[in-house]
């Protein structure tokens, strides 16, 4: 089937025959932090190098959201609606309040300043989880070098009192992060250190404490071939939609890859959205991609 790989019958539900992958934009230099506002028909995704958030919708194209923007990379929404951001210059996880302006969520811990947030999700109860390799204070290209304070960390942060909490510490490059439709699980992407000749790299999962608040029984889930895994999100049925150097991967909950839907560039993150959430929008590289599947996105509970 052309545009796809099946490799599992179960795929096939989800490929539309006559839905094809489109080209919405190009011309960037590293694509990432997707999220769709469904309320203003819209997604914002980060340009990493150009200092830039975007904006894409299908009446308007591009248009410039905010720059400079403190080389932002991963992103989503809270609970009221607002944007959350990984900042690599200011080394920050930042809010958007409704009137625009910018609040500070986190930039130390223990007295000692943060790496360069990657990526981020927001629980059902408003926690804000995020991870904190060095990536984004490694080279000039993604924010500028600086000296690394902190190991690589996942964080847990508490919207009422403010206190983080270290849910994850045993990873070489922590990145992307999505949790399971019913936030039992949570996944995260471990891309290794930089530079390594052979990185450690490979999906994580680990099973969310009753309480909510902690995690425990972490175990390798899948190993993404060709490439590595950046960003990912789960469909309502708990698979779960990575990127991949050849495109995009659909893996089960039982840690089994089902199909890939084919993109010609490396691909660092993606999300639902539109119609139903059954749109999916692909952040490849330089360029900006979209593709109907049959299947949805999942709902925060």
């Amino acid at each position: 089937m052309q545009g796809f790989d099946v490799v599992d019958r179960r795929f096939k539900r989800f490929v539309l025959f006559n839905a094809s992958l489109e080209t919405l934009a190009g011309g960037f230099r590293w694509l990432e932090g997707p999220v769709w506002f469904a309320d203003h028909q819209c997604l914002l995704f980060s340009d990493i190098p150009n200092d830039r958030i975007l904006r894409w919708s299908e009446a308007g194209g591009v248009q410039v959201f905010r720059q400079p923007a403190g080389f932002p990379n991963g992103q989503t929404r809270d609970r009221e609606g607002r944007l959350i951001t990984c900042l690599h210059r200011q080394r920050a996880v930042v809010r958007t309040e409704i009137d625009g302006t910018i609040t500070v969520l986190a930039d130390r811990f223990a007295g000692m300043r943060l790496n360069s947030p990657n990526d981020v999700v927001v629980k059902a109860d408003g926690s804000i989880w995020f991870s904190d390799p060095p990536y984004g204070i490694q080279t000039d290209y993604e924010g500028g070098k600086q000296e690394s304070q902190q190991p690589s960390r996942v964080y847990r942060l508490d919207p009422r009192s403010g206190a983080m909490t270290v849910v994850a510490d045993d990873f070489d490059g922590p990145n992307g992060l999505c949790f399971s439709p019913d936030e039992r699980r949570l996944y995260i992407a471990d891309t290794g250190l930089q530079f390594a000749d052979s990185p450690r790299q490979h999906i994580r999962v680990f099973d969310v404490e009753g309480s909510g608040a902690r995690l425990r029984n972490g175990r390798i889930f899948h190993q993404v071939s060709p490439g590595n895994a950046d960003g990912f999100r789960c469909d309502e049925e708990g698979n779960v939609w990575t990127s991949a150097d050849d495109g995009v991967h659909c893996i089960d909950p039982a840690g089994d890859l089902l199909g890939r839907i084919l993109v010609p560039a490396k691909v660092g993150n993606l999300t639902f959205g539109d119609r139903w959430r059954s749109r999916l929008f692909i952040c490849a590289s330089q360029t900006l991609y979209a593709i109907y599947v049959n299947q949805r996105g999942a709902q925060r509970p």
